[in-house]
């Protein structure tokens, strides 16, 4: 990331929490740092009950298409690769009724990551024809919902 990158993140809320708290500053594969740094939260995200859970995945993405489109205007690039939270949000829908452990955790991790980076339809599509704030979250959210019913299905027939 370029110096004017690192120094708009350190200097404006907005592209901080956008920058996943900085973590999409990483120099290789931000969004894979970004996702990384959202685990943590996954561990509050369970003291919620199973309506508040969604409610927060609402408020979190609806904050994400804000952080998301006004950090990428600033910056003149649509869908810049140190934006990460539309990777914070698209992992913890992945974990909504999941129980933790270190293997769901993994598990989940990689699962997301590979929709989120091989972009299978319909995916794709949305990553591509859908602008804005909203469509860099998008693309995350629907990779989030895959790997939710994949992991849902993983542990419905195998546990």
């Amino acid at each position: 990331m370029t110096s004017r990158e690192t120094q708009l993140v350190f200097s404006s809320p907005t592209a901080f929490l956008a920058f996943g708290f900085g973590s999409g500053l990483a120099p290789k594969a931000p969004g894979t740092f970004g996702t990384l740094a959202a685990v943590p939260f996954l561990w509050l995200l369970t003291l919620l009950n199973s309506w508040q859970y969604p409610l927060a995945l609402i408020l979190t993405f609806a904050l994400g298409v804000y952080l998301c489109h006004a950090t990428s205007k600033r910056l003149g690039v649509h869908d810049h690769g140190g934006i990460v939270w539309d990777e914070f949000v698209g992992l913890w829908l992945t974990f909504y009724l999941v129980p933790l452990n270190w293997w769901t955790v993994l598990l989940g991790f990689a699962l997301f990551r590979v929709f989120d980076i091989l972009k299978p339809w319909p995916i794709g599509y949305f990553d591509k024809r859908v602008h804005g704030g909203f469509g860099i979250m998008l693309d995350d959210i629907i990779a989030g919902a895959f790997a939710w019913l994949v992991l849902q299905g993983i542990l419905r027939w195998f546990f």
